[in-house]
């Protein structure tokens, strides 16, 4: 059985959004970070890190998200949320899983964390890592914006769904709270905001939202 470490709205959505479009049974165990509990002994057995989310898969126990993401597509090729191994689709799919973790979700990290970045007590350097960071962000989302824009088909990779969407929707619901002339909610933007449209539409999101407790706005 698969079990998956979730805390509502954080990036545990992706995977869970992505075994309800897989329909597999799985077991979502709360990991509840107000609590303190992604540090407890427990918790860090299983990622040593303390984040979330962790996929146990009978013996497997895999965190980061986009891993897992990987995982869930190659053991269930026949869904189709990934294009075929070796053909210039798939390269084009790894390039955008990498680049959502690694430059997005990244600058995310930094927009609702900036004072990881700076000394204790510095309010001045926090707010300027996060204006920064909020900028950055503006300019990643007119890339998503810009790939939708280009094909004119539904999703990121074009007429196919596939395990990047919702990656891609979970980090721009991050920013349904964005205020400013930094960067605005992906929601304004003119591709980015009918699509998250058809994202709210699919069924497995809409399980997620009612199975984690999340509130409107979803996006």
């Amino acid at each position: 059985m698969l079990a998956l470490h979730y805390y509502p709205g954080n990036a545990s959505m992706i995977p869970h959004i992505l075994l309800h479009e897989l329909k597999l049974p799985f077991e979502l165990k709360l990991v509840n970070r107000t609590q303190g509990a992604h540090k407890s002994a427990a918790y860090l057995k299983l990622n040593p890190n303390g984040l979330i989310p962790v996929l146990e898969d009978g013996p497997l126990v895999l965190y980061e998200t986009a891993a897992i993401c990987l995982h869930l597509v190659d053991t269930h090729p026949q869904a189709g949320l990934a294009p075929a191994i070796g053909t210039r689709d798939r390269a084009h799919f790894y390039k955008w899983l990498i680049w959502m973790t690694n430059s997005l979700q990244a600058a995310m990290v930094l927009y609702f964390y900036p004072e990881r970045s700076v000394d204790e007590g510095n309010e001045a350097g926090a707010a300027q890592v996060r204006a920064h960071a909020q900028a950055r962000i503006g300019e990643l989302l007119g890339h998503f914006d810009a790939q939708l824009a280009s094909h004119g088909q539904p999703w990121l990779l074009g007429s196919a769904y596939s395990a990047l969407d919702p990656y891609a929707f979970v980090l721009c619901r991050w920013t349904r709270g964005f205020k400013g002339p930094a960067a605005r909610p992906a929601r304004e933007s003119p591709q980015l905001g009918p699509y998250l449209e058809r994202m709210l539409a699919r069924p497995a999101v809409q399980r997620v939202l009612a199975d984690e407790g999340l509130a409107q706005p979803w996006v």
